[in-house]
């Protein structure tokens, strides 16, 4: 009751309304309650007192702590309360495999990758571990089409950008390119030589490629020899004897002096020890080798000098192309420094020997140059246009009709008379290539119409549909039942119930089964294990999923002796325990339901929370 309550009260007695019986019990009843609240607040401080002087205490934050690691730990490391289903994690349900597809009608379920595979469910790739998709089937054609023909729909060969051609007979031409460059012809090369020695007093040519008239005089030699050969004609002469005159003026002509100098030597009676040269032909002086001043012997070069109104355009052809080639074939080349102008010349020789370093050959043209356009080391691009005179009347395909695998060449043929867009696959010998198109020497015939764009969607479509295509020449294969085609132990725990295919693998039968490991060693371990044992080709070991793919030859060896090998060398297997003698640097932890991989010095999920809790209060302390 109120203090307002009360003096209502106390104004009625006043009035004689109320009795003083109930005055006084109202009071006594006020007071009550006064005294049980400053109870109540008294107690109510006390124990905030003491709490706080509780949470003060170091026991009781190590324990708030510790709860507080613990509840961290289990929402970080608790597993999950759906797992996800293993798939190939050594359980022993054989409904692993993911089943998001829809099986087709067929039955009929392939790897994309590796259209060799077939199963009669779905599941993953034993190869890649791909989803398995279901083998696609053509839509039905008319009665005229071939069984291994590949049906495409009007809106499918349109998506696809499917284009055809009619091949027909024909000359084929091959158009060679060549690169190269410009050359001096070496047949107008002259090397300007003194034919006497002496010095050279004065030198007319100061500089390499100045242009030189012939009967130019290019230097002026001072010859000692020249002189005395000329005082022996002034005694020959005094001494009038015909014979060693003739001696003596032939000995002149031999060092190129003319018959008029050596008349004007007779008729004057006066020698000189100075000779000029003279340039032999009218050109362009490549190299000058001396200098004013210079000593030279009897047969030295002075200079060389090339007269360019012919010159040779030089190319280098690869040895594949020289058979193509022949002397007399018109080229037709261009320059990079004079763009948009062609020129035209014909072959006029073919080096015989092959370049060891570049594995090409010398082609030579001879182009005149009259306007000294063509200067040498002008970098040339040449094409020759060779008819092949051995493959005359012969089919030709563009080059984007055919698949090449490395051994065989198909080109994909379009059936006729069909209602539907229809192919098939066809098997072709190639003759030469033309640059953009090749010779077809066997496997068409003419008239036929054949695929030259969207070859590749084509054939991916056999490949789905488990037809011959580029990668599957044994066209339809046998649905495998389960994993037919190797054996499985480990997640199934016994072979794959079926048959096996009609045509297995070259490379034997495939295998796969369970082996524990956890790092780069262990798979280097289980992988040179297995291969030390005879009849195994090929061995990978899947870290993740802990199964291991391998390719053995039955009649040397088995899936059993391979196990027991991987067990000997320290590893656990489906069907072997490991070799408690061998010693390995892992640690193997397997958990019913899933495996779970520890490396070294990791803990079990059980122990996370607490290694949590030790964390925080590590932290704490140290705070």
């Amino acid at each position: 009751m109120s203090r307002s309550t009360y003096q209502l009260m106390i104004r009625e007695f006043s009035a004689g309304t109320t009795s003083l019986t109930d005055i006084i019990q109202l009071e006594r009843q006020l007071l009550d309650y006064s005294l049980k609240k400053s109870e109540a607040v008294a107690g109510y401080n006390t124990l905030i007192a003491g709490l706080e002087k509780l949470i003060k205490s170091k026991p009781v934050q190590y324990i708030i702590v510790a709860c507080a690691g613990l509840l961290v730990g289990w929402l970080l490391f608790s597993p999950s309360e759906n797992p996800a289903p293993a798939t190939h994690e050594g359980h022993e349900m054989h409904e692993g495999h993911s089943h998001d597809l829809v099986q087709d009608e067929t039955g009929v379920w392939t790897c994309s990758m590796h259209p060799q595979i077939r199963q009669d469910k779905p599941g993953k790739c034993p190869i890649c571990a791909m989803d398995l998709i279901p083998v696609r089937k053509g839509s039905g054609g008319g009665e005229n089409s071939d069984p291994k023909a590949i049906q495409l729909s009007e809106e499918a060969a349109a998506l696809a950008d499917v284009q055809t051609s009619k091949v027909s007979r024909e000359n084929p031409v091959k158009t060679v390119r060549l690169y190269g460059k410009i050359a001096p012809n070496e047949q107008s090369l002259q090397s300007q030589t003194a034919h006497v020695g002496g010095r050279i007093e004065q030198l007319n040519i100061n500089f390499t490629g100045e242009s030189v008239r012939a009967g130019q005089t290019l230097a002026v030699l001072y010859s000692p020899e020249l002189f005395t050969a000329q005082q022996e004609l002034l005694e020959a002469i005094k001494m009038k004897q015909p014979a060693l005159i003739q001696a003596a003026r032939e000995k002149l002509r031999l060092w190129k002096m003319t018959n008029a100098q050596i008349e004007a030597i007779e008729q004057s009676g006066s020698v000189s020890p100075l000779v000029e040269i003279k340039a032999n032909v009218s050109g362009i002086v490549m190299t000058k080798r001396v200098n004013q001043g210079d000593y030279v012997a009897s047969g030295a070069v002075l200079f060389d000098i090339a007269n360019l109104s012919s010159v040779w355009a030089m190319f280098d052809t690869f040895e594949v192309d020289l058979p193509f080639l022949n002397r007399g074939d018109q080229v037709h080349f261009t320059l990079q420094a004079l763009p948009g102008k062609t020129y035209t010349g014909r072959i006029a020789f073919i080096d015989p020997i092959i370049n060891p370093s570049t594995r090409t050959a010398r082609v030579r043209v001879e182009v005149p140059n009259s306007h000294m356009e063509l200067k040498p080391e002008m970098y040339a691009t040449a094409e020759v246009s060779a008819p092949l005179q051995g493959y005359k009347d012969r089919i030709t395909v563009p080059q984007t009709a055919v698949l090449w695998t490395g051994k065989r060449s198909i080109v994909y043929v379009k059936q006729p008379d069909t209602s539907t867009p229809t192919f098939l696959m066809r098997e072709v010998e190639l003759g030469p290539s033309l640059g953009n198109a090749y010779v077809i020497l066997k496997g068409l015939s003419e008239g036929e119409e054949v695929v030259t764009n969207g070859v590749f969607s084509i054939d991916a479509s056999a490949q789905l549909e488990g037809k011959q295509s580029m990668m599957n020449n044994d066209g339809e294969a046998q649905p495998m039942s389960g994993h037919v085609g190797h054996t499985m132990s480990g997640h199934e725990g016994h072979a794959a119930h079926g048959t096996s295919a009609a045509q297995p693998e070259p490379a034997g039968e495939h295998a796969m089964f369970g082996v524990k490991g956890s790092c780069d060693m262990c798979k280097q371990r289980i992988e040179t294990a297995a291969k030390s044992v005879n009849g195994v080709s090929s061995v990978h070991w899947d870290k993740e999923k802990q199964m291991i793919h391998l390719q053995y030859n039955p009649s040397k060896t088995s899936v059993d002796a391979i196990s027991k090998a991987i067990a000997k060398a320290g590893h656990d297997t489906d069907t072997y325990k490991a070799d408690q003698t061998s010693t390995t640097n892992c640690r193997v932890v397997a958990n019913t339901g899933n495996k779970r991989i520890l490396q070294p010095g990791q803990a079990t999920s059980p122990s996370s929370p607490l290694l949590s809790f030790f964390i925080l209060v590590a932290i704490f302390g140290r705070a």
